[in-house]
């Protein structure tokens, strides 16, 4: 499945503030709907995206003009289809531009581009995905990584077009980075050049240099190239995937080349790349943890100082029993599940939760998802009791107050072997005010080791393997927003729940209605 015939899709400009109106029509036999990663669309969740939850799918011959609403994201967001597994090749980037007369927290570079990395199965994705859930195990791991669109020079269907970046000596370029990969979080690095980071998910970071980029999948990340090399050389820019745990991984590697303007020479070997051990957990974090926000007069925090709702999530891979007379793939014959707090998410099918919320109609979803764990164990630990994996299901929301001022701790847990996890909101960005290994502590790591002071602003955050973050966030766009891990497989299996946001009293502190084009369930 493709957008205008094009993979990746195109890639849309904007200057923030702006809004769109994007007229998606499914000219597909599929099923469809299509989210705007990292743009919160304030009042306005009917475009937002996710099946089932804030919208029925486009279906078949349908349309849905989406009106996409800018307002503080500056950098690089991306938009991707949110149903089942088509985002697989239905992707692109967002560029937002500062607004017009406004210019980048540092010096214009001579262009930018997006990077976007992908995946690619020589199989039907739709096939694979039925036979996915079918078997109730693991997914079949990718044929290949992707940089915009082609998976590099190792590959013989590839060798020629693989994606070629020319620079001019002397000039800075900036790459928007884009993780778009159904799977795993991917180490990024250019052979002998630097890259300045300075920003992620649509907003603005203090600088810092690095020999690799870390990035998961969902993210952004803005990087500066600066083309002060030799030039005669060609050099490889390269991806390939990092995984604490998985048994089963996609261990190519995809490739790209950087060339000089004034070499025109295809002959010489280009400069090889050097990248982390697949496995390497300390190059993942120590990455991801140098992120800051910007904190000047231009770009200031506001960053909840205390919470008045306290919420400690569980993130856990879980097993249930095989239906009676089936075969399944999954461990000792059970079929594979994921849970939020011990609650393994089943979506509606005859209605969208954000429909019935508005509506009132009730049956289609709980209000008493769990603010903490339902059972308390050692969520870290070696050996976990078999008890302890199986997950209720069930379709549950978190319902918050307007302009409560909430703190949400990720904890990682070792049941079937744990594993990291990309933790998405919609709806609104989170500031990553602390992480860490093993089990949280709030008495230790709360008043110890968190920042308040300068935490960088993002929509999506890798929880370690068996570790935690915290997160803190202000409830002001009401409406109803997924989170959800970006793992597709963890997705699929049930790793998700909804938040519902309530209205204000003001007149700008309530949802907007919905349009009169919405795809009919």
């Amino acid at each position: 499945m493709t957008i205008n015939g094009n993979f990746p899709g195109e890639t849309l400009h904007v200057h923030r503030g702006d809004t769109l109106i994007v007229h998606v029509v499914n000219r597909s036999p599929h099923n469809i709907t299509i989210h705007w990663h990292g743009v919160n669309q304030p009042r306005y969740p009917w475009a937002d995206g996710p099946e089932y939850i804030t919208q029925c799918p486009i279906q078949p011959g349908g349309k849905f003009s989406q009106k996409v609403i800018f307002t503080t994201e500056e950098g690089t967001l991306w938009w991707h289809a949110h149903s089942e597994w088509t985002r697989a090749t239905v992707y692109g980037a967002i560029v937002v531009y500062p607004k017009k007369g406004h210019a980048y927290p540092f010096p214009k570079p001579h262009a930018d581009l997006p990077i976007i990395f992908g995946e690619w199965w020589k199989q039907d994705i739709f096939e694979l995905f039925d036979d996915f859930r079918r078997s109730g195990g693991d997914p079949l791991v990718s044929h290949a990584i992707t940089i915009n669109g082609q998976p590099g020079d190792r590959y013989n269907c590839s060798r020629q077009d693989m994606f070629k970046l020319a620079v001019d000596q002397g000039k800075t370029y900036l790459l928007r980075l884009i993780n778009a990969a159904m799977q795993d979080i991917l180490f990024f690095s250019i052979a002998g050049h630097q890259l300045t980071v300075v920003g992620t998910d649509g907003t603005y970071t203090k600088p810092f240099k690095s020999d690799y980029i870390t990035i998961s999948p969902g993210q952004t990340i803005d990087v500066l190239l600066r083309a002060d090399h030799p030039i005669a050389a060609s050099y490889y820019m390269a991806a390939k995937f990092y995984s604490s745990a998985r048994a089963a991984v996609n261990l190519n590697t995809t490739t790209a080349l950087l060339h000089y303007t004034t070499n025109n020479t295809t002959t010489t070997t280009p400069t090889a790349v050097s990248l982390p051990a697949t496995a390497d957990t300390n190059a993942s974090v120590a990455f991801t943890a140098r992120f800051r926000s910007l904190a000047d007069k231009k770009h200031p925090v506001d960053v909840p100082q205390k919470a008045d709702t306290n919420l400690y999530f569980t993130l856990s891979m879980n097993a249930v029993p095989c239906p009676a007379g089936a075969t399944c793939a999954g461990p000792n014959g059970a079929r594979l599940a994921a849970s939020v707090n011990n609650v393994s998410l089943v979506l509606p099918t005859s209605m969208d939760v954000l429909g019935a919320y508005y509506r009132g109609i009730g049956g289609v979803y709980g209000d008493d998802f769990p603010s903490n764990p339902p059972v308390s164990f050692d969520f870290t630990n070696l050996t976990i009791p078999a008890v302890d994996r199986t997950p209720a299901t069930g379709n549950q929301v978190r319902v918050l107050e307007y302009n409560s001022s909430v703190e949400l701790v990720f904890q990682g847990t070792n049941l079937l072997g744990g594993v990291d996890h990309p933790m998405h909101l919609h709806g609104t960005n989170f500031y990553v005010v602390g992480w860490g290994f093993g089990n949280f502590d709030r008495a230790k790591d709360a008043n110890k080791t968190y920042n308040l002071v300068d935490p960088p602003f993002q929509n999506t955050i890798a929880v370690p393997r068996n570790g935690w973050v915290a997160v803190r966030f202000k409830a002001t766009n009401p409406g109803v927003w997924f989170m959800h891990c970006h793992l597709e497989r963890h997705a699929s299996w049930g790793m998700g729940m909804t938040f519902i946001v309530k209205n204000g009293k003001g007149p700008n502190d309530k949802m907007l209605p919905p349009p009169s084009d919405m795809p009919p369930c």
